[in-house]
């Protein structure tokens, strides 16, 4: 992981220290599809003990429970990534029960299979024991804010303008966004966020990050199938890289994740 970033992150992680005071310090790394933050975060954690890491992926609502939503609710629903698709009143639960806890407190938590679309079973979910000294995870929204009204009118991509013409699923993953995952972001004392150059390398990172998932070369099908699902994301994405999230340090990425500036924001 490139030493820059690791400093822009232990920047974040010093100002998160100051606000929370006594508090565990909770820290998020934020960034599009494959831009490296799990990376990042790993190594943050593996460097400094007393950090308790996960992702906000390993939230994941499960695959059954998203297709009830999808035949009551939205077809859109059926798949993993924006709002409302993870359990955010288990995560900020356990953000909770971390910084409450005493020297012998158990915590566990879900680790999601992105292969198999669902939650490991519960015994095999890692356990932190004791009061951890910094809480960082990392997540594709972290920080992101809701849009106005008039943003969500005109489609972004071939999936709204065929899949959501009324604009329903969009509208919905905007309240959720600005409801319970804006209240969830608000435990956060500090922010990095790792900026893509353009939302067209998404496409090349995401495939790289499949191809570690499956442990094969990617056909055209799974292009295919890769693409529909980054549209899911799109929307959000564009409006993160416009500035429509919450971040106390952004880290510019060049095609190759090489940082090329780090911008530190008024506080």
């Amino acid at each position: 992981m490139n030493a820059d970033a690791l400093k822009a992150l232990d920047q974040v992680v010093a100002l998160a220290r100051q606000r929370a005071v006594e508090r565990v310090p909770v820290v998020g790394v934020a960034g599009p599809q494959g831009s490296g933050k799990t990376t990042l975060a790993k190594a943050y954690a593996v460097m400094h003990s007393g950090v308790v890491h996960f992702s906000l992926d390993d939230f994941y609502v499960g695959h059954a429970r998203r297709a009830e939503w999808a035949r009551d609710g939205h077809p859109l629903l059926a798949t993993r990534g924006p709002p409302p698709t993870h359990d955010i009143a288990s995560l900020t639960a356990i953000i909770e029960r971390l910084r409450t806890a005493g020297p012998e407190t158990r915590v566990s938590w879900p680790v999601f299979d992105k292969v198999k679309d669902d939650p490991i079973p519960q015994e095999r979910w890692p356990v932190h024991v004791g009061r951890p000294d910094l809480i960082l995870i990392d997540g594709w929204c972290i920080g992101a804010k809701p849009q106005d009204e008039a943003a969500l009118i005109a489609p972004v991509n071939r999936l709204e303008m065929q899949e959501d013409a009324e604009g329903h699923w969009r509208r919905l993953v905007n309240h959720r966004l600005g409801a319970e995952y804006s209240r969830l972001f608000g435990h956060f004392d500090g922010i990095l966020y790792l900026r893509a150059p353009s939302f067209a390398v998404v496409m090349d990172w995401r495939c790289e990050q499949e191809e570690g998932l499956l442990g094969r070369s990617l056909t055209a099908e799974d292009r295919q199938r890769i693409a529909r699902f980054i549209e899911h994301f799109e929307r959000i994405t564009r409006h993160m890289m416009a500035g429509g999230r919450r971040a106390d340090i952004e880290v510019q990425l060049d095609v190759e994740r090489n940082v090329t500036e780090i911008r530190r924001f008024a506080v």
